[in-house]
């Protein structure tokens, strides 16, 4: 048992784990020409220079639509002007690294960032064989945390509008505009990215094309949002796994509306704005709120709401209680596992994704979060370390 605990606290099979996972993901799909989302993200940045519809059917090209903002083809630019394969895995690592990078500047000791590192990283996996923009996007969230804790408000700004100009993720991190410190420098920052990098799109393309594209863009999430609704591989969320175990379909708006009130019920804890394991306990509610309230939510998505996870989980009080422990384990077999060969095929058929309770583990930590941010009771020290 102590050899498995020191194997599980090392540092460097954590980020062999961390880095070796997805790098070997990205590789089996290279090996299996299975790109296709790398070939939808490769061709928006030249449909986007060549003024083509970024939102239309290319079925020579890729399956599926684009549903990423127009600005998306800036970011992937540098990798779709490589070989297909070079340009899988250079994109796969960049996800990683960034993720990984964002992690370590949290405000934890070492140890809790490599334990956060240790629970997400099978997590990780998944996202990358899909070859997904998640990781990244969960980079930004986290960034715009760390930023504004940091007082450097100017850039808490870029990363939400890259992160919306994305994919409209991004815009939560203004739940996090209470914790500035110079909120004015913070609006006109905001004002700044977002004239900025539509300039940039605008310089790459053109005006007209751009502010088209932008129309189109919305008209796809739209048209996405209606296919969602019908699919078993997407609405992996609250909203999905009612409709699956219920039978029951219900609009957006009945789900949002009272998610969204018992989310801002959590600000009604105005003294402790300043309090470190506050802020920490909204982040974590702001990472897993999109997620598991969008119909748009598949198992790739679920790394953005499993980092919430993880840091609700090292951001609890020591001794953690038995409840909280179950709660741990059963969001990492259930949520993280249950999608992939380390969990029995027939559960994962006939169970987990038939009624799509992916959600479910995360869902309950969500409202474990909320319910702490009303009752808990914050300490002005550091939490405790969790490994000695």
């Amino acid at each position: 048992m102590q050899k498995i605990k020191a194997l599980f606290t090392n540092k460097y099979f954590i980020l062999t784990l961390w880095f070796g996972l997805s790098t070997i993901a990205a590789l089996k799909q290279v090996i299996m020409h299975s790109i296709n989302n790398y070939q939808l993200y490769k061709w928006s940045w030249f449909h986007l220079i060549q003024q083509k519809n970024i939102y239309l059917r290319y079925p020579q090209l890729f399956e599926d639509c684009h549903h990423y903002g127009p600005f998306f083809g800036l970011i992937i630019a540098p990798f779709a002007i490589l070989p297909d394969w070079l340009g899988v895995m250079l994109w796969s690592l960049f996800n990683t690294w960034i993720l990984y990078k964002a992690v370590t500047m949290l405000p934890f000791d070492k140890n809790k960032q490599l334990m956060i590192l240790l629970i997400c990283a099978h997590e990780l996996m998944t996202s990358s064989f899909s070859v997904q923009v998640n990781p990244f996007i969960t980079s930004l969230m986290l960034f715009t945390f760390i930023f504004i804790r940091r007082e450097k408000d100017f850039w808490a700004a870029l990363m939400i509008i890259i992160g919306t100009y994305i994919k409209l993720y991004g815009i939560v991190g203004l739940a996090f505009f209470f914790f500035s410190e110079n909120k004015i420098k913070f609006i006109w920052g905001l004002i700044f990215w977002a004239v900025v990098l539509m300039g940039l799109n605008m310089l790459v393309s053109s005006p007209a094309f751009v502010i088209q594209s932008y129309q189109d863009w919305y008209h796809s999430l739209a048209a996405k949002d209606v296919e969602n609704n019908a699919s078993r591989m997407q609405d992996i969320g609250v909203k999905g796994m009612i409709r699956r175990i219920f039978d029951i379909y219900l609009s957006d708006i009945q789900v949002l509306i009272p998610a969204t009130i018992l989310f801002f019920t959590s600000y009604l804890r105005f003294k402790s704005y300043k309090n470190l394991q506050f802020q920490l306990l909204i982040l974590c509610s702001t990472l897993i709120f999109p997620i598991i309230y969008s119909s748009s939510s598949e198992s790739p998505t679920y790394i953005i709401a499993f980092m919430g996870v993880a840091i609700w989980y090292m951001n609890l009080d020591r001794p953690v209680t038995r409840f909280e422990i179950f709660l741990i384990i059963f969001a990492i077999v259930i949520t993280s596992f249950s999608p992939s060969d380390l969990f029995p095929r027939y559960l994962s058929e006939h169970l987990t994704k038939k009624y799509g309770l992916k959600a479910l583990p995360v869902f309950i930590v969500w409202l474990k979060i909320v319910y702490e941010t009303w009752t808990r009771d914050f300490k002005e020290e550091p939490p405790v370390p969790a490994i000695a």
